[in-house]
């Protein structure tokens, strides 16, 4: 486990910072991830360490730019340290889906795949017992 687990864990609410799915609905730590990677010039400091699930760890890679669907534009992902989630997200209240509400929150949506089948499934659930939003 990364040892900055516990600080970066305490500050997400242990809530993925890009889904904001819930921690404790799943048998596993989330993971530390790398906003800008290391391997992009990224630093491994607390300010370029965000909280993320399994699922958007993966799909986000090592990306830091994505296309808006909308205009079609190379545009930065939401970045969990500088970006405000709820100006760049809403969540559709009867889908469960996940709306880019801004280019960047459509590009990260679609870059991470946040309205796959699974995740709107799961997310329905969540919103069923109070766990989500």
């Amino acid at each position: 486990m990364n040892p900055n687990y516990p600080q970066i864990a305490l500050r997400a609410m242990h809530r993925c910072e890009y889904c904001r799915a819930p921690e404790a609905m799943f048998n596993f730590p989330f993971e530390v991830e790398h906003i800008n990677p290391i391997s992009e010039g990224g630093e491994d400091q607390e300010s370029n360490l965000t909280l993320s699930c399994r699922s958007c760890n993966l799909f986000k890679g090592t990306f830091v730019l994505a296309i808006d669907p909308q205009t079609n534009l190379s545009v930065d992902l939401f970045n969990p340290r500088r970006d405000v989630w709820h100006e760049h997200f809403e969540v559709h209240l009867e889908t469960g889906e996940i709306v880019g509400l801004t280019s960047r929150g459509r590009s990260t949506t679609v870059r991470l795949n946040m309205n796959s089948s699974a995740q709107i499934s799961a997310r329905r659930q969540w919103m069923r017992l109070g766990l989500f939003p």
